[in-house]
């Protein structure tokens, strides 16, 4: 005789990049496993493969998680994990004040938002009528992202849509790999700078909490970004 099936409790999310909804469901035992194994290997490239896995599967299969802007994977991990685990977290956290004493903060994650930048633009004007249009770092690319001048570069290039000036349009698809290398190495500070930008004002997870220090009575902010700062 076959054992009754447990349900589980739907929700909906709307996505921060395009105002999509989402259907989604906690995770389960198994998907807890899944991160739970993934943080024991304390590999940052197991703990995203479980990411990946618990979001394609509490998604019911309807999103593809490498083709996510990165913003988007935070925010719908977080949204599954406090109907999975609880809305409240409890977190470390360092007072500013001194850099040393942590505190521990209660955060409700249900209250995390995707936040826009004002300044924001996918498109960047070189001069002259040339100019590159933007694409959101995908997972793909910030798995290879780094605190060297090359893993840098990478994630920039990476997010290159098309290369434009005043007869065509360049997709990216169609473009060879060197000369890309070329065309970006020959940028000035300047221009380089506003490709930067472009990843400096994009959307994100964050929240911005006040600690006091119990060493120093000091009040501070503290502005929590990405997903690895909620746990």
């Amino acid at each position: 005789m076959a054992l009754p099936k447990l349900a589980s409790a739907k929700y909906e999310l709307t996505l921060p990049s395009n105002g999509g909804k989402v259907e989604f469901r906690p995770f389960l035992v198994k998907e807890e496993k899944l991160l739970l194994m993934a943080q024991s290997a304390g590999t940052e490239k197991d703990q995203i493969r479980a990411i990946k896995d618990i979001i394609h599967n509490c998604t019911f299969d309807s999103i593809d998680a490498n083709a996510l802007p990165f913003f988007d994977l935070e925010y719908v991990f977080l949204q599954i994990r406090a109907k999975s685990i609880g809305e409240k977290a409890k977190i470390q956290v360092t007072c500013p004040d001194d850099g040393e004493t942590k505190v521990e903060v209660e955060i409700n994650l249900a209250e995390i938002k995707c936040v826009n930048n004002v300044e924001h633009n996918d498109k960047i004007e070189l001069g002259d009528g040339i100019g590159i249009m933007m694409k959101y770092p995908q997972l793909d690319v910030m798995t290879k992202a780094g605190d060297d001048a090359d893993s840098a570069f990478n994630v920039i290039k990476g997010c290159v849509a098309s290369i434009y000036d005043n007869e065509n349009v360049t997709d990216r698809k169609d473009m060879d790999e060197k000369e890309l290398d070329t065309f970006i190495e020959s940028m000035t500070h300047q221009q380089f700078e506003q490709m930067n930008n472009f990843f400096v004002t994009m959307p994100r997870v964050k929240k911005e909490i006040t600690v006091k220090n119990p060493n120093t009575g000091v009040e501070s902010k503290i502005v929590l970004e990405g997903m690895a700062s909620f746990f």
